[in-house]
């Protein structure tokens, strides 16, 4: 296939399932090097905007419209490069500004499946470049006799069965978007009334307290969309004092909203993409908000049942482990275990 196929001849891709998301996997030769004829063709091949996404191969919800362009690393310190790339479902948009960490899941594997990287004869282990955030992490999977190995016995929550352990271990994911650990210079600001600790350890969040917002921070996912109205108002103003300028058409900051744990974890969430009920928690804004919570005077740090390095996050439908390592006001390391599988692999045709 040629750098930049046309339309008509359709496009590489593997659809996977990384983590609790679900995303097309690109190698960037297959796809146009000028990004905004790549983006063009990628709203085409999810069916956007649309909010079924019904002429695409997207999910009709922003965990399963997303994208992954993988090529080999420019750098000497990876493997291969990672650019993450959301695509909007209702809206006509596709953007950079962040990082995902459960799509990170299936680059290890989609690496050694394109060949960018060869097997080992037991387990694989991929320095990956998150362009997103200038960032590496680290995945290691198992691939017996030199192929990925997708089954396994490892169970995360929100995805039904088990499959084969994936561990994502990341560096230098301080500042992944605003250029700083706590991108405000405080642990704690006020944004119109309400405590709120600004944090980005891989993704930049908001966290707030549940209850400032009138919910036990117990609720269900559909529970919580009546809150969007107020969200968007705090996003925005956490966006100028993170840096980030004007927010209102980016997916960050995410909004998280803690309460105490109720399930034996450490903290309890729920959290916003950027405004949606997120059914669970990302992986890397599950990393920000461990963070957040392991720091003397940020929002949820008293609420924090925390016994060691290891942080369980509980969320809508279930835990997410999550480990991060302090060194006073410094990460030291942060890591997760997550789980992909390969949907299908073939070739995609948009829409003209």
């Amino acid at each position: 296939m040629s750098p930049n196929p046309l339309p008509a001849s359709g496009v590489r891709c593997l659809l996977m399932r990384g983590g609790t998301s679900k995303g097309a996997y690109f190698l960037a030769e297959d796809l146009p090097a000028d990004p905004g004829e790549r983006d063009d063709l990628l709203l085409r091949v999810m069916g956007s905007p649309d909010p079924r996404q019904i002429d695409g191969i997207g999910g009709a919800h922003p965990l399963t419209s997303k994208v992954a362009v993988i090529s080999p690393a420019a750098g000497a310190d990876s493997d291969v490069d990672y650019l993450f790339l959301q695509v909007g479902v209702e809206e006509a948009t596709v953007t950079d500004r962040q990082n995902c960490g459960n799509i990170l899941a299936g680059v290890g594997p989609f690496a050694v499946e394109r060949g960018l990287v060869a097997p080992g004869r037991e387990t694989t282990s991929v320095r990956i470049h998150m362009v997103n955030s200038d960032s590496v992490a680290m995945a290691t999977f198992p691939t017996p006799g030199g192929v990925v190995q997708y089954d396994g016995d490892t169970a995360i929550s929100d995805v039904p069965g088990t499959a084969a352990a994936i561990t994502l271990d990341f560096a230098d994911t301080e500042g992944s978007a605003s250029g700083s650990l706590l991108p405000t210079g405080n642990v704690r600001d006020v944004i119109d009334g309400i405590e709120v600790t600004c944090i980005d350890n891989g993704m930049p969040v908001v966290v707030a307290y549940a209850r400032d917002f009138g919910i036990t921070g117990y609720e269900s996912a559909a529970e919580l969309a009546r809150l969007a109205d107020r969200i968007q108002p705090m996003r925005l103003e956490a966006g100028k004092l993170m840096g980030l300028g004007d927010v209102s058409e980016a997916s960050v900051p995410k909004t998280t909203l803690v309460a105490a744990p109720r399930d034996g974890g450490t903290i309890c969430t729920r959290t916003f993409i950027p405004v949606k009920p997120h059914t669970s928690i990302g992986v890397l804004g599950a990393v920000s908000v461990g963070t957040a919570v392991l720091m003397d005077g940020a929002v949820g740090h008293e609420l924090a049942h925390v016994t060691g390095n290891r942080l369980d996050i509980e969320h809508p439908s279930g835990h997410l482990e999550v480990e991060v390592e302090l060194d006073g006001a410094h990460v030291r390391r942060s890591g997760v275990v997550r789980t992909a599988r390969k949907l299908f692999d073939g070739t995609v045709f948009p829409r003209s």
